[in-house]
């Protein structure tokens, strides 16, 4: 049992980049090291299918550890303009939920790779960090709203820490790099239509310049999205431009990316599942309805009792607009080495918006704090809702600087990263006007009460050196390591009151919190046993930095008293896994019978995951809303032992199989104390983690211009707490995509294509996911969302 609880200016940050570019772009002219990928460009996950065999999953036979991928066609045949994410699902080893069939929306998104959640992963777009994924933004953005999935190139898994390299703070478990494709080499416009269930519409069109002289290129591309949310009347819809221009030299590359996403998504509220309490399948907000929610609550704006928990807010939302653009040029430096510098912005502004009773949930101690003697009712409007927003802001910029150099038999790389990052977070409370009620579509304006409002200021410095030793003709060794450093400061420029802390706090903790880690090493081997099969071995240790965001969350200043903050910075330690990894891989051409070729590959895996960090809250519903008495510790450690095995067998140029088994076993080592009582989780597996995982997709092609895909999802019962008193049961999807070539031709319209998706083909019914929040006795869940149909036009002009 255990409970422990002169950086560059912006300015010369950009002066400097445009001075690497100019200098870089004079360089002698050369050729790029041949099979060395630039920094930031789609490592070398090679595509291992036999030649005209169906392709489904792609594995890197260079990598000393496990990396697969998918590629930008197969994730737009699992639903066009679905989120790269949610097309992973179908990787050995990798569980994601998410209620909507594009897997868009962020609420209630689930990620677990090898037993490590979606927060403790790391995440990049063409190099750029998009942060941990938290839903609270505060240090990134979503995969989607980084760039349109119909310009996605690939996506890669790589298990383990991934790349030192990689930039990110947090990639305990693992990365997940998207990369963006390439302008075209010809003229062309694409457009797409999708039409489905539910209203929903995605239009999406990019126009391709092909090359304009001088080794010039760029592409333009523009989405309108839009859908119903499939058991209440919310309205999910994004818009979003993409521009990238490409500068193709003798001395080197150079590449300019912008992106603007404007999002707004409705909510689904999970239901509650504790003793006593009836737990609907489905907890829909009542918008636009507006009698109904006059009518749901009484006088005193409270939900009917029977409900508990379970009531029903007006509406639910989250509002995410995103600027992001960077700047890229790799130099070709002579034959045998490459310099890439990269400079990136990211700018966001957000908010998630409730509209729900103001009777529930701890608020009437809360607003009689701000309006002592006064009827909160007709305070907040008469209609006995209050709207209540968290506004987030994103303001960072980076630098990334990556050196690789053939030396003889070695190949060396180190690189710096460097990002600073300002974030706020804003809690606000606004009325709900009985004669004029707001929309989930529209920014509250004039509020009645700001609660609180943090800002964070962070930098963090990382760099790495690695060796790649091609020791013998056959035998490949790495070893490298990283550091990372992290430099924040947080401020309340606006303090909850302290009648509304709970254990006599004055306030919401500020200070500053340094944490520096030279040494993180990574070892790994490969051998070339023939020219179809490898070994591979890998051992690596990571670090997740703190959590850098005010007023929720697993962060420091989210503690909810100066006290707890100043013990957590004296005694707490960032979390770290230590990962090991052996595998092997094979890709065969085959003359058995029906069966043409095989790949696959199997990896067994060993994690050391210590010092991991819990908020401990005597009730996370009124922490949330009212600010109680939440403690983050260090509550011990987790073990996991896993094996993933995935292959693809090929029958001819017809039909494929792919099927990625995996099984997980991850425990918690240690119990901890709430207070003076012990959770019993010592030898508890970790929740939302199944054991079990299968997946496959079965390709049949039965003409030339027609293809059939039947995906199926297995998942395994999951634990819903802490000590694993309660559960949810197993489940297993299907999913059917069937798409072709349109057989005839117009005047203008040229590769005319149309896909058919159907999602839970079989029109399941249960739970999705469970939403952990609590050690024992109560737990929350999401439905598994009926079946669904889309269609998809695609032609190009």
């Amino acid at each position: 049992m255990k409970q422990t609880t002169t950086f560059l200016t912006p300015s010369r940050i950009a002066l400097a980049a445009a001075a690497l570019c100019t200098s870089l772009a004079h360089a002698a002219p050369a050729a790029p090291l041949e099979d060395t990928p630039a920094a930031a460009e789609a490592p070398a996950v090679q595509d291992t299918t036999p030649p005209g065999a169906l392709a489904t999953v792609e594995i890197s036979t260079r990598k000393t550890r496990s990396t697969v991928a998918m590629s930008g066609t197969e994730i737009q045949k699992v639903m066009p303009g679905v989120n790269p994410l949610k097309a992973l699902q179908a990787l050995p080893g990798v569980s994601f939920q998410t209620a909507d069939p594009w897997g868009n929306n962020e609420q209630n998104l689930s990620l677990f790779v090898h037993g490590f959640n979606g927060q403790q992963l790391g995440y990049t777009m063409d190099g750029v960090p998009l942060g941990d994924q938290q839903y609270g933004n505060y240090n990134g953005l979503a995969p989607q709203r980084a760039v349109t999935s119909e310009n996605v190139r690939s996506v890669v898994l790589s298990t383990g820490a991934g790349d030192l390299g990689t930039a990110s703070t947090s990639n305990l478990g693992g990365t997940i790099e998207t990369y963006s494709s390439d302008p075209l080499n010809r003229r062309n416009i694409n457009l797409q239509q999708t039409l489905g269930s539910h209203k929903a519409s995605r239009s999406f069109v990019r126009f391709d310049s092909g090359d304009i002289g001088a080794g010039n290129s760029f592409y333009l591309s523009g989405l309108h999205h839009e859908a119903k949310a499939w058991d209440f009347n919310g309205k999910q819809s994004n818009d979003q431009f993409n521009a990238k221009f490409v500068h193709q030299g003798e001395s080197g590359k150079l590449t300019v990316y912008a992106d603007w996403s404007d999002k707004t998504e409705p909510n689904e509220d999970s239901t509650l599942h504790q003793a006593g309490l009836a737990a609907p399948y489905t907890r829909p907000f009542l918008y636009p309805d507006f009698a109904a929610a006059l009518a749901y609550l009484d006088a005193n704006g409270a939900p009917p009792a029977a409900v508990g928990a379970n009531f029903r807010n007006y509406y639910s939302d989250a509002q995410r607009t995103d600027r992001l653009a960077y700047v890229k040029h790799e130099a070709y430096l002579g034959q045998d080495a490459t310099w890439t510098n990269q400079y990136y912005y990211h700018r966001n502004d957000g908010a998630g918006v409730v509209a729900g009773p103001i009777n529930q949930a701890g608020l009437p101690a809360l607003f009689r704090a701000y309006y002592p003697n006064q009827d909160l009712k007709s305070v907040f409007g008469n209609s006995g809702y209050a709207t209540r927003t968290t506004e987030y802001k994103i303001n960072r910029q980076g630098l990334m600087s990556t050196l690789r150099w053939d030396l003889g038999e070695h190949r060396i790389q180190t690189g710096l990263w460097f990002e600073h990052n300002k974030s706020s977070a804003y809690r606000r409370w606004y009325p709900l006007d009985v004669n004029n009620p707001s929309t989930p579509y529209q920014r509250p304006a004039n509020p009645l009460i700001t609660q609180y409002g943090s800002e964070i200021d962070n930098k963090v410095v990382q760099f790495h050196l690695q060796d790649e030793w091609k020791l013998r003709p056959d035998v490949t060794l790495q070893g490298g390591f990283k550091s990372s450093l992290q430099f924040a400061e947080g401020l309340f420029p606006v303090q909850q009151l302290a009648a509304t802390l709970s254990g006599g706090s004055r306030g919401l903790p500020e200070g500053k919190i340094t944490t520096r880690k030279w040494f993180l090493p990574q070892l790994g081997a490969r051998w070339d046993i023939s020219s179809t099969d490898q070994a591979f071995a890998n051992v690596q240790k990571n670090m997740r930095q703190f959590v850098t965001y005010g007023g929720g969350g697993n962060s420091p200043w989210s503690l909810s008293s100066q006290a707890a903050f100043d013990y957590f910075k004296d005694t707490a330690k960032p979390e770290t896994a230590l990962t090991y990894e052996l595998g092997l891989r094979t890709s065969r051409q085959l003359g058995a019978g029906p069966l043409t070729g095989f790949d696959g590959q199997v990896s067994l895996y060993h994690v050391d995951f210590k010092d991991r960090q819990l908020a401990i809250s005597s009730n996370p519903i009124i922490t949330s809303f009212a600010g109680g008495t939440t403690i983050l510790s260090n509550v011990g450690d987790v073990k996991t032992d896993g094996v993933d095995v995935g292959a693809t067998f090929h029958f001819g140029r017809a039909f494929s199989f792919y099927d990625a088994v995996s099984y997980n076993r991850s425990t918690y080592q240690d119990s901890y104390l709430s207070g003076t009582t012990v959770v019993p989780t010592a030898g508890k597996t970790v929740p939302n983690t199944p054991e079990w995982m299968n997946k496959f997709i079965a390709t049949i092609k039965p003409g030339a211009d027609i293809e059939i895909q039947l995906q199926g999802d297995y998942v395994g019962r999951r634990y819903a707490t802490y000590t694993n008193d309660l559960d949810v049961a197993s489940y297993v999807l299907f999913g059917l995509n069937v798409s072709g070539k349109v057989p005839f031709e117009t005047g203008f319209l040229k590769n005319m294509r149309w896909s058919v998706n159907v999602t839970n083909l079989a029109d399941r019914k249960g739970v999705l996911q469970p939403n952990v929040g609590q050690a024992s006795g109560s737990y929350a869940t999401y439905p598994i969302p009926p079946r669904m149909g889309f269609i998809t036009l695609k032609a190009d002009i």
